[in-house]
């Protein structure tokens, strides 16, 4: 059966950073909201990245977001998928991403794992000319890297398009 994405896009006309993921796990499909699965360790990164607390609630995390210019959404806009697994997906239709991109300040594209990094180089390497970087995913089916790892590396890679934000 034909899954489709069941919410929208976070971003505003300042986001400068896009962190694409696959397709929203079954927790997150319950919970209506990105990684929402307890264990899922992506709103630990960004509030680590920033010295932030963790944010608990939707709004909380809309807010986190939307604070530091970041933008999020995911790169399947339907699939058919065996529970929460990228591995079983299967015909695969692209979200408009570059709707983002044309309504933004987007700067960076960034990956959460090789799944959304695959579908997005499948579909939009040709069409959108910004920087690419595929980061290790934030799942917790991701257990070869720690959570200190993943902030350790996320950052890395964002640093230039975050530290200097009001440059860009």
């Amino acid at each position: 059966m034909t899954i489709n994405h069941p919410f929208k896009p976070i971003y505003n006309k300042e986001s400068k950073i896009l962190i694409l993921g696959s397709f929203p796990s079954v927790k997150s499909r319950e919970v209506c909201f990105y990684y929402g699965h307890p264990q899922n360790r992506f709103w630990k990164i960004i509030a680590n990245i920033f010295n932030e607390n963790i944010p608990t609630t939707v709004d909380e995390k809309k807010e986190l977001l939307i604070i530091h210019d970041i933008a999020i959404w995911d790169t399947i806009k339907s699939c058919r998928i065996n529970a929460s697994s990228d591995s079983s997906i299967k015909d695969a239709i692209p979200n408009d991403i570059e709707t983002i991109i044309r309504n933004s300040s987007i700067k960076a594209i960034f990956c959460n794992g090789n799944t959304s990094y695959k579908i997005f180089m499948k579909y939009f390497k040709d069409k959108i000319n910004l920087p690419i970087f595929c980061l290790p995913s934030s799942s917790p089916a991701n257990a070869k890297f720690s959570l200190q790892d993943l902030t350790n590396i996320w950052s890395e890679k964002i640093e230039n398009y975050i530290k200097n934000k009001d440059e860009n």
